[in-house]
């Protein structure tokens, strides 16, 4: 089979990334924008050893779940993959995406998990409270705002983004329209030269107080002054503005060193009656309202108790152990990046809590020390896509703690990490909750208890 060649395919189900799946003798085949119960006219774009991957042309049999996406650049931007699944149905494969990878690692007695009903959003708009945009110069030498379309470096320009906080975005608006007045450089990867990178905007939901922080690769600013007053008095909401430092050629957005060029070091946020500082590289959920879910459900499944000693591994800015500090006799927390855990600090002594305690360290090398120092009861991890890892799990398993909850973002590395967890702890539920609406992007919540 040559790639351009047309296929006529049933679609089956949809993958990690959003994608529909169909077969051609018994080869896979990824098409982006189909659904399941679709039957479409595909192109094969890319043949590979294992699958295929096709761009749809046309659909002969509609899905019943499909809709028409609301944003105007959904098929150019790469922020969004589900936007043409109705809500209700994005929620449903997001359940079935994780049962799909316990499938594939079979941890322990997996086939009886209990799922809990899922956390969906009413409103699943407008909900992300941070915005990270990257810089281009466009052909017609402007600058423009946006983010990278899907598996390319290509931007697209975005000025009204539908899953955004509106506020955010017209911050970013107007930095945009000051980067071109003040004609300031704008950064080029390929020839490694320019000043700008990347602006991140980000918004205490509960107190609409704004942090803008500019990423550029050196410490100059021109027009500085004139920039900033410009910027404050359009947006009178923003109360700290910061300049990140990152002269790499790298993926990583933010440098080592951050610098204050107006008003506070951080923003204030308040979640469920605990009020938190953040940092420019302090890690915040991105989603507040479900969050605040998220934070509940942890707590009813941990079920504290004024004996309970909790570590609260992957802490950030210390919101989940701070939210349940007040019931417990002791909350420990760690993370490795050094200002999250200087916000965590405040954030406790801002609370007068004198039963919690941060250190910026690794998770892998820390818990093992805390498990015989602290003699912990509980423990609450959620870590990064990559998940927890061998390493720890067999930690976790040679000391197995009476309660754990286990919040993570990707299946696939929750599900092999609990191939080995399980073998000394049950799966008390599962629960999904949608964090990202429109997005592939996957949160649960898995409760365990020492067996």
């Amino acid at each position: 089979m040559a790639n351009n060649e047309t296929l006529t395919l049933n679609v089956k189900r949809l993958g990690i990334n959003g994608e529909g799946i169909a077969y051609f003798k018994r080869k896979a085949v990824f098409i982006e924008g189909a659904l399941p119960k679709e039957k479409v006219i595909v192109k094969i774009t890319k043949k590979h050893r294992n699958y295929m991957e096709a761009n749809l042309i046309k659909i002969i049999k509609k899905s019943s779940d499909r809709t028409t996406p609301l944003c105007p650049i959904y098929n150019e931007c790469g922020g969004c993959q589900l936007q043409h699944l109705k809500y209700e149905a994005q929620c449903k494969y997001k359940e079935e995406i994780i049962k799909q990878a316990f499938n594939k690692y079979k941890p322990s007695n997996y086939e009886n998990y209990y799922f809990k009903q899922s956390i969906d959003m009413k409103n699943p708009w407008h909900y992300r409270n941070k915005l990270q945009f990257q810089a281009r110069i466009n052909k017609n030498k402007e600058t423009k705002l946006g983010l990278y379309a899907l598996n390319s470096h290509h931007l697209v320009p975005i000025d009204d983004c539908l899953v955004q906080n509106t506020t955010t975005q017209k911050i970013s608006n107007t930095v945009q329209k000051l980067l071109n007045k003040y004609k300031l450089s704008i950064y080029n990867e390929k020839k490694h030269q320019g000043w700008f990178k990347t602006l991140m905007v980000r918004i205490g939901i509960e107190t609409n107080e704004c942090q803008v922080v500019l990423i550029t690769t050196n410490r100059d600013f021109p027009g500085k002054r004139l920039f900033i007053a410009d910027l404050i008095n359009s947006h009178p909401e923003i109360v700290s503005v910061m300049q990140n430092i990152n002269p790499n050629k790298t993926s990583t957005i933010m440098g080592d060193k951050t610098i204050n060029l107006y008003g506070k070091d951080s923003i204030e946020e308040h979640l469920n009656e605990i009020v938190f500082d953040l940092s420019a590289k302090a890690f915040f959920q991105l989603n507040p309202t479900q969050t605040s879910k998220l934070y509940k459900a942890v707590g009813e499944a941990l079920n504290i108790n004024n004996n309970d000693i909790v570590i609260d591994a992957y802490c950030g800015v210390g919101t989940i152990g701070l939210s349940l500090a007040n019931k417990a006799k002791q909350v420990i927390g760690m993370d490795t990046i050094k200002e999250a855990i200087d916000d965590a600090c405040y954030n406790s002594k801002r609370l007068n809590l004198t039963n919690t305690k941060y250190v910026t360290g690794d998770a892998t090398s820390l818990i093992p020390k805390w498990l015989n120092l602290y003699n912990p009861t509980c423990l609450i991890v959620d870590p990064p896509r990559t998940g927890l890892g061998d390493k720890l799990c067999q930690t976790l398993v040679k000391h197995p703690i009476l309660k754990m909850v286990y919040v993570s973002c990707n299946p696939s590395t929750l599900a092999k990490d609990l191939v080995t967890l399980s073998k000394v702890y049950n799966v008390n539920f599962v629960q999904s909750i949608d964090m990202f609406p429109h997005t592939a992007r996957v949160e649960v919540i898995v409760s365990l208890t020492k067996k």
